[in-house]
């Protein structure tokens, strides 16, 4: 059996499986008071330490895999390449600190583009609150670029195996906007000039939603995760990790109009498995949900319920009524 046979998401389940049971030796935490409260498997690791609990998460984005020289531009480059490590802060309902970036280059590397890289790095970092504090450089074929990033909170974390039959589903923005802007460029598709820049700024210039965030795990939300690889396929993640399935429906799910304008045929499609939206999905009771809508901002929607069933089932209601099993097209870096 080969990588591509078990696919990305087996893999890690394979490896998650090996890491919990075989793992020993000694506890070096222990002396500290530090416990481990969220394990592999989430959006980032967590442990408690002191009067706070700590975050740890890493990304790696590759040339040729998830981006082009053509359609991402350096400084934009450097900050998505951070976007998606504070994006996943932000699902624990934490704020980010400090990162570390290793850089992957060829030889011919021009410093120039080495400087644009971070100038993007930094402008997000400082609009989030983010130091860089060191790193690593090895020479490779392609470019890539690994983040390791860590993230605060004072209290809980939000998880992704806390949904609960009966629990409303909702988003903190509008999604398919990346995915949308990734398709404009790379097939040229005909648009406004202001769906062009709208949909060509969010795919190279996410907002992470660490407001949202805050306010989730303030009105007690306690089940989210980002939306990375497209809203239906997280969806399904996160009813796999909580045990339970989902209906979602399609008129309640918010694309933005300039989405709709560009890809009148394909903004639905592109909503559900676009990825790279980096808006917040969550699950909560109704009285949690009612409390919390009018705090988030533009975009956010309830979008259906989590329900008892089949682990990661997802269910479309179009708008029509009818229900189809939603087939789980977002990133699969091998499929």
């Amino acid at each position: 059996m080969q990588v591509k046979d078990l696919g990305e998401f087996g893999v890690i389940a394979l490896l998650n499986k090996i890491v919990i049971t075989e793992r020993g030796g000694p506890d070096n935490s222990a002396a500290f008071d530090i416990r481990l409260l969220v394990d592999t498997g989430d959006d980032t690791a967590a442990w408690h330490t002191g009067s706070t609990t700590q975050l740890f998460t890493t990304d790696t984005v590759v040339e040729g895999v998830h981006f082009t020289r053509q359609t991402t531009p350096w400084r934009d480059l450097g900050w998505k390449s951070l976007a998606s490590n504070i994006s996943d802060i932000a699902a624990m309902g934490g704020l980010p600190l400090y990162a570390l970036v290793t850089l992957g280059l060829p030889p011919e590397t021009e410093i120039a583009d080495l400087e644009e890289l971070y100038r993007g790095l930094l402008a997000i970092g400082n609009q989030y609150g983010v130091s860089i504090v060191g790193g690593d450089m090895v020479r490779s074929p392609v470019v890539f670029i690994t983040v390791a990033l860590t993230g605060v909170q004072a209290g809980q974390s939000m998880l992704r195996s806390t949904a609960r039959p009966g629990d409303k589903l909702a988003v903190t923005g509008y999604v398919g906007g990346s995915g949308g802007g990734l398709k404009l460029m790379q097939e040229k598709v005909k648009a406004s000039p202001e769906a062009v820049a709208y949909l060509c700024k969010v795919h190279r210039r996410p907002v992470p939603d660490v407001a949202a965030g805050q306010i989730l795990i303030d009105a007690g939300v306690s089940t989210a995760m980002d939306i990375s690889d497209g809203l239906a396929d997280d969806l399904s993640k996160l009813c796999l990790a909580s045990g339970v399935s989902a209906r979602i429906f399609a008129d309640q799910i918010p694309a933005h109009p300039l989405l709709k304008e560009a890809f009148p045929e394909d903004y639905l499609t592109l909503a559900l498995n676009g990825g790279e939206d980096y808006h917040l999905l969550f699950a909560t009771p109704q009285p949690v949900m009612e409390r919390v809508m009018p705090q988030l901002p533009e975009g956010a929607a309830v979008i259906g319920e989590i329900t008892a069933g089949e682990p990661g089932k997802v269910v479309v209601v179009d708008y029509a009524g009818a229900e189809t099993v939603a087939p789980r097209h977002g990133w699969d870096h091998f499929s």
